[in-house]
Order: structure tokens, then sequence, then C-alpha cells
């Protein structure tokens, strides 16, 4: 019915990272590509000056896909800099990478300096040619880049939607099958342990499996330079997805490990909750504000723990202002637990576990269509639906689609007649009425089809 709420649980997730130089149309093919307007598209150079991750699904396959600033060669300044750190961090990380050319502009000398290098990756590069509105044009566009030395070009236009499905039909049906993982239960809980490096997610993670003498077994893990840990606490079982292997050797990572997110959105991809680490002597990041943001938008579970609270327990003033940038932060996942932790005394260890517990019971949960419909009618009983262009909102009736997390599908007359703030009510009234005040809740509006007379 909608793909928000499809289940890819477990499943590897591959990340491919579009570049290419500025103004060659990476954040329109990011837009089209993503089906929103994440990505900011302007004609001036440098626009994009952070990297954008959004998931893509074509033909039932999904990738995240990463759109980077343009690679400059031989630009000194510090934005231009940073620019570069940034869209070379996306080429370490990412599984596949996507390089889009201008058409319209022709081959640049800077172009032949950008094939060298991305020919040193040990990972599949597409060459993909933009600004091909039509196939009358495609033979005489394309001519100049063999010049290159590409054997393997791809027309495309990103505005015009000119190649995609060729293209895009082909790059999916060459990805690897995600391969099946019979070692993991399917009742495993999946956690991931996510968060800056030097937070803190090693030390959690052994702390956690070496507590009460628990079971261990190591499992390769989908992700790069990671693996995962299979626990059995009181014969319940975890798998710890641990993301602290995003460090990699190389100049170029090491200067700019700090921005990376990516092997963690990869984690989020296939877990159930995440557990996010923020460092208390620190604070919110952009990166963590980042990353929660993605957790939001998947519909996974969250813990927050603040580590290393050790360092600034009895700072009065410290320990408000920690915990207020916290709340500003997940203002939007209000029913993420907060646990102030520290992973080398063993602070408050014991929660964790007992909280995802808690937490995975909500997230997994399913209702009858009789619970949820007693649930409406004592919401519309306290707040009358509104009027939308003078005639009254009908809320029919609801029914549950999917769990992890619980998905709801409410049939209304005009569901663009909903207004945010009554949509935001009718979702707290499902999540305090229905007993899911840990978990995320989806509530999807539905049109009724009106019966026609005649």
């Amino acid at each position: 019915m909608n793909d928000d709420i499809s289940q890819d649980r477990g499943q590897d997730t591959l990340i491919v990272a579009l570049v290419g130089r500025p103004n060659v149309g990476k954040s329109t093919l990011f837009n089209r590509l993503t089906k929103s307007n994440k990505a900011i598209v302007d004609p001036t150079p440098g626009v994009t000056r952070d990297r954008h991750y959004g998931p893509v699904v074509w033909n039932e396959r999904r990738i995240i896909l990463v759109d980077t600033g343009g690679i400059e060669l031989g630009t000194h300044d510090v934005i231009s800099g940073q620019i570069q750190d940034q869209t070379w961090a996306a080429i370490e990380e990412a599984d596949i990478i996507l390089h889009v050319m201008d058409g319209v502009g022709g081959v640049l000398s800077e172009d032949y300096e950008v094939v060298r290098r991305l020919r040193r990756l040990e990972k599949p590069v597409y060459h993909l040619v933009n600004k091909v509105d039509g196939p009358e044009k495609e033979l005489e566009i394309l001519s100049q880049f063999y010049e290159l030395g590409i054997d393997e070009l791809w027309a495309i236009s990103a505005s015009h939607g000119f190649g995609m499905t060729t293209f895009f039909d082909f790059f999916f049906d060459s990805l690897p099958i995600p391969e099946e993982r019979s070692e993991i239960p399917e009742e495993a809980i999946r956690i991931a342990c996510i968060g800056r490096p030097n937070v803190g997610k090693s030390s959690l993670i052994n702390k956690l499996l070496g507590q009460d003498r628990m079971l261990v077994s190591d499992i390769p893990g989908t992700t790069r330079d990671s693996v995962d840990s299979l626990l059995d606490r009181n014969g319940k079982q975890y798998l710890l997805i641990d993301t602290a292997g995003i460090r990699r050797k190389g100049k170029v990572f090491e200067k700019i490990e700090k921005f990376s997110v990516m092997r963690a959105l990869a984690s989020l991809e296939r877990c159930d909750i995440a557990l996010l680490l923020v460092d208390a002597s620190e604070g919110i990041t952009e990166q963590d504000t980042k990353v929660i943001g993605y957790a939001l938008d998947r519909g996974r579970a969250c813990l927050i723990l603040v580590n290393k609270w050790d360092l600034v327990r009895g700072e009065k003033k410290k320990e408000k202002w920690i915990m207020d940038e916290v709340a500003m932060a997940t203002k939007f996942m209000p029913y993420a637990p907060t646990i102030k932790i520290s992973a080398v005394t063993g602070m408050s260890l014991t929660k964790i576990l007992d909280t995802v517990d808690k937490v995975y019971q909500q997230y997994t949960a399913t209702f009858s269509t009789n619970a949820l419909n007693q649930v409406l009618k004592r919401a519309t009983e306290t707040h009358t639906p509104p009027l939308h262009n003078g005639r009254r909102l009908k809320l029919y009736y609801t029914t549950q689609v999917a769990s992890s997390p619980p998905t709801f599908v409410l049939f209304v007359n005009y569901p663009k007649g909903i207004h945010f703030s009554y949509y935001r009510f009718l979702v707290n009234q499902f999540r305090e009425d229905l007993g899911l005040i840990n978990s995320p809740v989806k509530l999807l509006l539905r049109e009724r089809k009106r019966k026609k007379y005649g």
C-alpha cells in the first residue's frame, strides 16, 4: 500500500554516492530518485555544501543515496576545502559511485582528473552524462565523453526523465542479492549502537557482552569493518550491531571522520532499535541530529544514551545544559527514553536492555480493529474533527497494517483537510490509549471512496 510500511529488517543496504563537478545536476537527480526536495537545486557552484541522505526504492530494491558537493580540483579557500572533504568522505564510505557529468557543458579538463581518481577505487563506478534531453542528441553528446577513456556511458536527463528507467533498471538488477543470514535467530532483537567516533560505542558493547557472563558469538556484519555480536540474556537474544568500525586508514578519512554518518545510516536500515550515544562532555552535534532525523524518517525505535555522565556529574549547570540540548534535538521523537550512563564505570548499564525489552514490546505490538476504533471514537468525542471547506471531516474507521513500528490506516472523507495539529492530536491519542509511549507510531490517512449514484 505504501513503501513506508514495507519491512526490510535485517537486509544489507548499499550506500551509493552521487559525485561530480559542481552544477552537473547531482541534486536534481537526488531529488528525483528520493522523491523529495531535500537537496537544494541552484545553478550556483558549491550550493550543496553538505551531504544529503535519502532512501531510494526501485523495483523493490533499496539503497541509501548520498548527494555530495561538487568535486573542484585546485581550490584553496576554506569553504571549498570543507566541501571537498565531505565529498571524498562520501566516496571513501560508499559501496558504489555514480559519477555525473554535464552533457551541455561538455568535457572539461577537470573531468580527466576526476575519472583518473575514480579509477583508483576498488568499487563499482558508473558514469552518467546528464542533461541529455532525448535520443536524437544522445550520440552527438556522448561521443566527446568517450575521450575520457570510459568504456560505458549512460545518457540521462535528471530534469526530464530521459534514460532514467533504462539505466536504473540495469543498475538495480546488477546489485548483489542480500544474503540470507540463517545464523541470526529471527526472534533476536536487532540493536544498532550508533554515534560519533570516540563516543564510547565499543566500550558500551563490550560492557553489555561481558556482564553476567553472557553467551557471545561473533557473526560477520553486513557493514564493512564491523562485527555483529549475538547476545543471550536470560533466554532472550539480542543482535548488537556495532558501527565502531567506520574509521578507515587513509589521510582523507582521518581528516574528516567526524563527519561520518553513512555507516550509521546503513545500520539503521537493519535494526529494530537504535542506541544513539551522545557524549555528555560535548553535547549534541550536527552529526547526531542527522542520525536522529534519519531514525525518525525510518520509523526506528530509539534510546538516547548520554554517555560519560561520570565526567559531568555534580556540575549542575553542565548537567542542565546537556539535557536541554538532548531535549531540543529529540523534540520530534519525545517517545525515545533518555538514560544517563557511563560505559566505563558501568553506571545505569543494567537499565539499557530492560528498557530495550519494554520498547521492543511496544514497537512490535498488534491491536484488534475493534480496539483501534474505540480509540478513534474517544478521540473524536474529545476533540471534534474540524471543518474543511465548509464540510465536516469524517473519520470512518482505522485498522493496523503493520508493526515495527505500529502502523495504522485511517479512512477519512478528505485526507488533505486534516491539519497537522489535529493529525498530531490523533497520533498522541493512539500512543497514549494503546500504551505506546516509547514507540514511534505511523498513522496513514486514506480517502474512503464515496458512493456514486446514477
